[in-house]
């Protein structure tokens, strides 16, 4: 049996599956995010271990013949989060997440920097790993000198379980220090950040091994040793290997709090001036490349807040077949944006707000934004020359029909919904568990599902989708220069 562990922005997520890849428990448990002050995104660490915890009294409940033969662990977690240790090990400070804006200004400057672009592959965002250390080395300096490793979540997580500093080089390459094509930390980009390469974890492939359960662990979960930890990847990474994304141009649209468009390679493919995000793959000799919008699913959660309606209320007031595109256009800019804007300050509007506007329009709009702003992703890839001719969708979005149809036509794109309900992050964590404990080659576990149907675009409405994204496209252009710098 293998574990595979997804540490989540709002909580984490645990399933055991046999060596066919077959659930037989799963359990998760939420945590907490705090807000002190506009744009900033904090956790705890240590509710992390508390969630963990959790999870896994909940599967030994579930069924504890299958937890009991658990013989390896794959991790995944939400990446560029930065975990500040001292020589002990101890928390300095919470963990600044990737949806936190506090250091636009450092990552602006370090972005700015000769060879920075070059070694890393990408712009600096202002969400990545580099520019949140800036801030504190500027902002908290008695803390910065106290900085003995920086983890990012995941492994910190594989810290409590192994006593190792280790990391995986997919979630890495999000951290601004990693030179990606080479996948190996940069003395350059370490520099020019002000850090130490001792102050970083030793790299590993995610499918290779990276720690053992430490003894104290494996008895208090009843577990008969030796239990390895996989090297796991970042949560995109992981979900790649978990839906079989690992070929190349073989890739997915994911509509969860944020939202993603991913396509493997197998060549390194830098474009940072698309404001594509290009990291390395989870498994050896790949990469990815990724299109990346703040506020996907997130945008409909703010909007149910709003209205005081849940979002499966809003969801189903919608038909399941499109007719066009609404008069109301809504920028998903909730948290600022990524891909392709790379604009901390921008944030989310309604344009063209009619009187006779309600609820049921408003979610339409919602949905057609966020549609729009992977177009702007699609489009972003596109000018890297790679176009994908159809995707794999998933996420929580993905159970509306309405915003499938309307992203598939925004898209003109093909979206192939897989059969069953596995394919997550959690399930790429344990395929990668299977190829570090069995040393198997990830072709031959990083299998694709079957498909359980295809949403194909409308094409006698890509016209009015076409010009909808259009006019999406021009208000943010009249929109950017106002925005409030916070």
């Amino acid at each position: 049996m293998y574990l595979g562990l997804d540490l989540g922005t709002s909580g984490l997520r645990g399933i055991v599956v046999d060596d066919g890849g077959r659930v037989l428990a799963d359990a998760e448990a939420g945590v907490e995010t705090s807000t002190p002050r506009s744009g900033w995104s904090e956790q705890a660490p240590s509710d992390w271990i508390k969630a963990c915890q959790k999870v896994v009294v909940q599967l030994r409940q579930a069924n504890s013949a299958a937890f009991s033969a658990v013989r390896a662990i794959g991790l995944s977690g939400h990446m560029h989060g930065a975990t500040l240790l001292d020589h002990e090990g101890s928390v300095l400070r919470p963990c600044i997440l990737w949806n936190d804006t506090r250091s636009a200004s450092e990552a602006a400057e370090l972005d700015g920097s000769t060879g920075m672009r070059e070694v890393t592959g990408n712009i600096v965002f202002p969400g990545f790993t580099a520019p949140k250390l800036e801030w504190v080395r500027v902002h908290e300096p008695e803390i910065f000198e106290k900085v003995s490793k920086v983890l990012l979540p995941k492994d910190y997580l594989r810290f409590w379980l192994t006593g190792e500093y280790i990391s995986d080089v997919s979630d890495s390459a999000g951290t601004a220090w990693l030179d990606v094509g080479r996948r190996e930390w940069s003395d350059t980009a370490l520099e020019l950040g002000h850090m130490r390469r001792d102050q970083m974890p030793q790299l590993v492939e995610g499918s290779a091994v990276g720690g053992q359960l430490r003894t104290e662990i494996l008895q208090s979960w009843g577990l008969t040793g030796p239990v390895l930890i996989a090297g796991g990847a970042g949560d995109n990474a992981a979900a790649a290997c978990g839906i079989g994304s690992i070929q190349e141009g073989t890739g997915f649209l994911s509509l969860g709090t944020s939202g993603v468009l991913l396509v493997a390679k197998e060549s390194y493919a830098p474009a940072p001036e698309t404001a594509v995000h290009c990291f390395c793959h989870a498994v050896p000799d790949r990469w990815i490349q990724m299109g990346v919008i703040l506020s996907a699913t997130n945008s409909l959660n703010w909007l149910s807040r709003n209205v005081g309606q849940p979002v499966s209320a809003l969801a189903s007031a919608l038909p399941d077949r499109i007719n066009g595109p609404s008069d109301t256009t809504f920028l998903p800019y909730l948290s600022g944006e990524r891909t392709p804007h790379n604009d901390s300050a921008i944030r989310g509007a309604f344009l063209g707000l009619d009187i006779a506007a309600d609820p049921k329009a408003l979610t339409q709009s919602v949905m057609e934004g966020v549609a729009f702003a992977m177009r702007d992703c699609l489009e972003a890839l596109r000018g890297t020359g790679t176009t994908p001719q159809s995707l794999l969708v998933v996420g929580g979005g993905a159970r509306s029909r309405f915003w499938l149809e309307t992203l598939a036509t925004a898209l003109n794109t093909p979206l192939a919904l897989p059969k069953g309900s596995e394919f997550g992050a959690a399930t790429g964590a344990a395929r990668l568990a299977v190829c570090a404990s069995e040393r198997a080659d990830p072709k031959d576990i990083m299998t694709p599902p079957d498909i359980s149907e295809v949403i194909l675009p409308r094409t006698e409405l890509c016209d009015g989708y076409d010009d909808a994204y259009e006019r999406y496209r021009q208000y943010y252009r009249a929109l950017s220069p106002l925005s409030v710098q916070r």
